[in-house]
């Protein structure tokens, strides 16, 4: 019964922000690896940030480094990705995911092993 719920996206203008949720249900969010991740047409899905709680480590990509942060709130068993200063190549939609089996931020982020995927929400930055 363990599900994952993305929420927050919306249109925004280029240098705006916004903060994305990811709800987890069924499952203790707190020690697993959190990633999310982003897809825009005609394009693979990448690795944006992950969070991991087995050696903790973070992973930023670097298109996104600087200006995106990643969280969690465990009384909540919430993600967040907090995103600033929004660009129109961050167009896509995004998606959360959680990994049960220990593994690193960056390996989850490059190596895309979640477990659990949530359904997206779709982040457009325009003018």
């Amino acid at each position: 019964q363990l599900q994952v719920a993305e929420s927050g996206g919306g249109l925004v203008q280029p240098g705006g922000s916004l903060r994305l949720s990811c709800a987890v249900s069924g499952a203790t969010l707190r020690n697993f690896t959190i990633g999310w991740f982003r897809q825009a047409p005609g394009k693979e899905r990448e690795g944006v940030s992950c969070s991991s709680r087995s050696d903790g480590s973070t992973y930023y990509s670097d298109f996104v480094k600087g200006r995106f942060t990643i969280s969690r709130d465990n009384a909540k068993n919430t993600a967040y990705l907090q995103m600033h200063n929004l660009k129109p190549e961050d167009t896509a939609m995004y998606y959360c995911a959680i990994e049960i089996l220990p593994t690193t931020a960056q390996e989850m982020c490059i190596m895309d092993p979640g477990d659990f995927w949530g359904q997206g929400t779709q982040v457009t930055v325009s003018s």
